[in-house]
């Protein structure tokens, strides 16, 4: 799967690939989810080390409020089902009109660095976010590679459910310790 991975980056091609059983489909589904998770963790703790090392502060975040002032349905609603539907509607559903030209390759990457870096919104605005916003956006420009990925193998519909499942897992332990009235810090 990672050498997949690495030939795919070095020229993403748009190439649907229609001839692999379910089975296979979910194989590399749950693989590419596996892989987008454990990239996402490593990425994290980089940031947050160079956060704390620096003495950086980067604010409140987004989810912050969500937590705050929603409730854990309304927040799994909206992280797990609608963020991930139009977020692949918008960032990878636009990719296929791009599919038979000698510049997919760039449109790709384009697509997918905006994804990543629309995400800087989750964050308050300063000097600070600014300039470490390619290390605060990282994981989500490492998943929206593998969004892009799986969007152009197998389909947007694969590329939304690896969204929504990747939120999913992300979003519910923290939704749980809400609802018991565990301290996140």
């Amino acid at each position: 799967m990672l050498e997949e991975l690495l030939l795919f980056a070095k020229n993403p091609v748009y190439k649907q690939d229609i001839t692999t059983p379910f089975s296979n489909k979910l194989r590399t589904f749950f693989k590419l989810l596996i892989i987008a998770l454990s990239t996402s963790i490593v990425l994290l703790l980089i940031a947050s080390v160079v956060e704390n090392s620096l003495q950086l502060e980067m604010g409140k975040h987004a989810m912050d409020d969500l937590f705050e002032n929603y409730s854990p349905l309304l927040i799994f609603f909206l992280a797990v089902i609608i963020a991930p539907f139009f977020e692949e509607l918008l960032f990878r559903g636009p990719l296929v009109f791009f599919k038979n030209y000698n510049y997919f390759k760039i449109v790709f990457y384009a697509f997918t660095i905006a994804f990543g870096f629309m995400h800087i919104s989750n964050f308050e605005m300063s000097t600070q976010v600014v300039l470490f916003s390619p290390l605060l956006v990282a994981p989500q420009i490492g998943v929206g590679f593998l969004l892009g990925f799986i969007r152009i193998k197998f389909g947007l519909v694969w590329s939304m459910a690896l969204h929504a499942c990747y939120n999913m897992v992300l979003i519910v332990p923290v939704l749980i310790m809400q609802i018991l009235d565990i301290p996140i810090e």
